[in-house]
Parts: C-alpha cells; structure tokens; sequence
C-alpha cells in the first residue's frame, strides 16, 4: 500500500525513506508531500490507510472526520507533541493515533543552550555589524554564566540533559517538576516551587509538555517574577508563554534576552517561506522588534540524529498498527476488528 505523509521537509524525506526501505523493503511506498495536512489538503489522503502528521499539521474532528470518511486507519504523527490532534475525535471516528514518545534529548537541550548564549553574548547583533565591517564592542557586553542560577522547568530527558550542560557552566541549579529526577538530584539540582525558581534564576529554560495546565505557565504573574536582567528560553512549546505578557515585559525593558524556538500561534506561519507576504500576526513582528530577541521556527530537534530516531520510532509504530498491537508510543487504541 501507498502511505502518505504531510509536512516533511527536505532534509527530513531522504532518512524517512531510509527507514521505511529498510523496514518494509518494497512491501509499502511513501509518497511524501510538503503541504500541511488541514480541511483543505484532506483530500489529498483519499484511499491513504495511513498518514504520517507532523505537528504543525490540523488534526481537529473536521479534518478527522474527513480523513476516516476516504479510508484512513491510522494517524502515525512524527514528534512527542500532540496537542493539534483531537484525541477525542480520532477515537470516535475510530483512528488509532501513534506519536514519537522520545527522541534524542541532546538535540534540544543543545540548542536551547545555543539560544541562550547567543542572546547573553549577542551573537546576532555581532555577527550583524562584522557583516558590515563595523568592529565595534558597544552595546555587546555580555555576563558569565558561571556561578549563576539555572532554572529548569521540566526535568525529563530533555531537562536533564539541559541540566547536565549548566552544571558543566559551573551553574548552580533550580528545577520545578512534577516529579523529581535522581539524575538531576546527582548533579546537586534543589527542586523548589516554581515562584521561587522564576525569583532567583538568572536563566529559565523551559522544558515541559504543553497541556491544560501548563498552557501560559508563563503569563503576566508568572513573568512578573523574574529577574529584569533574567534569560528566557523556550524550545518546548509555544502555548507555555503567554506572548502578550511577554511583550509587555520586553516593553517594560525588563530581561537581558529571550530566546524563542516556539511560538503559540505558530502553526500556519513556522515551516513555511512568508518572505514575500505582509506578516500579518502583529505579536510576532513586535517580537522581532525587539534586539534581545532571537527567534528561530520549531528547530531544536532538527539535528540528524533525531530526525533518524523520529523516522524509524514512525515506522514502527506502522509496523504495530497493521499487526494490530499497541505500545507505549499509542495514543488511541487501534479499534478492534
């Protein structure tokens, strides 16, 4: 059979497709398009029993319903997150749903580390001004970092591995989870609540899953904590800072620099080329306005590593839907026959 998948990139297509001819070898095909699944590109999975999603596709109950009316079974989605899907809807149209529950950590704890010294030592404005041969310092003092506060909010792998990094900076750490973790614990992390840590971190990375209750975890309160010459990071999930709130605090000259690889209205606008378009979402360009801003579109865990991962947990989880099995990658239940 033919399975289609939405959304992939091109650096992305040729290790999808090494994964999928070492698993299947010839028995299924990809055909794999650049356009992102929605109501109106639904169609297009006409006779397609299995879809591969990518996170900024649109999988509400419209777009469900359409897909299971043309002959889908499965929705295979190619990341961690899956809050574009309607979980709800997908059961009740009787989809099983499949996600990539992990991937390689350091792919996004590497790079989450990469926004927040490039925003300390303001890299972009450097490069910026050499470009033009102007070799000026003015305006690019930067601060160490050892012997400062990390605070990191999610303690999971990715967390982890953030953490790992700071205590190799010298850092003291903070952390705020649900749970804590022994491995962070080793490294000499205190775990305290999260209004302590926005208080007293010179640096705040955010590491946890978007979810009713994390949604603006980040709002005007929360960022009324922080530090005015604190490091924001995000490269979780956009939905976890309240932007209008964010940009009233850039606009109150408070925090040194934000480091932005998320952003909650992202969908339609990240992974696309808008060169030649008027930006009409108005809270991203005021966002870029802003010289102690680095913003980058959803490509922390970009890296070949992780992509290879996300390919091959994706074919597996085709692999445990045609044989009619479950694991812990499953989000709904494959229906039984």
């Amino acid at each position: 059979m033919e399975i289609v998948g939405y959304g992939v990139l091109a650096d992305e297509e040729p290790l999808l497709r090494n994964a999928f001819d070492k698993a299947f070898e010839g028995r299924h095909e990809l055909r794999c398009l650049g356009l992102f699944l929605d109501r109106d590109t639904a169609p297009t999975a006409l006779g397609h029993e299995v879809v591969l999603s990518s996170v900024n596709d649109n999988l509400d109950a419209e777009v469900l319903r359409a897909l299971a009316e043309g002959g889908t079974r499965m929705i295979a989605q190619r990341s961690t997150g899956y809050n574009n899907i309607d979980l709800t809807a997908a059961e009740a149209c009787g989809l099983s749903v499949a996600r990539v529950s992990s991937y390689s950590p350091y792919s996004v704890a590497e790079f989450a580390w990469m926004l927040a010294l490039a925003v300390n030592r303001r890299i972009v404005r450097a490069v910026h001004r050499t470009r033009e041969f102007d070799f000026r310092l003015d305006g690019l003092l930067g601060r160490d970092l050892h012997g400062r506060t990390a605070g990191v909010m999610g303690t999971g792998k990715i967390g982890a591995a953030f953490a790992r990094i700071a205590h190799g900076f010298g850092m003291r750490l903070l952390g705020w989870d649900i749970s804590e973790n022994p491995d962070c614990l080793a490294l000499g992390m205190e775990y305290v609540p999260r209004e302590r840590l926005l208080a007293e971190a010179d640096l705040v990375s955010l590491h946890v899953p978007l979810s009713p209750d994390t949604h603006h975890l980040l709002d005007t309160k929360a960022l009324a904590l922080m530090k005015d010459d604190a490091i924001l990071v995000n490269s979780s999930r956009g939905g976890l800072v309240e932007t209008d709130a964010l940009l009233e605090t850039l606009r109150a000259g408070r925090l040194c620099g934000v480091g932005l690889d998320v952003y909650e209205e992202e969908a339609g606008v990240f992974f696309r080329d808008k060169s030649l378009e008027v930006m009409t979402d108005e809270r991203l360009a005021r966002l870029m306005t802003f010289s102690n801003v680095l913003i980058t579109s959803h490509q922390a865990y970009f890296t070949e590593e992780a992509v290879g991962q996300i390919a091959r947990t994706t074919v597996a989880n085709i692999e445990d839907h045609l044989a009619g099995r479950a694991s812990d990658n499953t989000l709904v239940t494959p229906p039984k026959a």
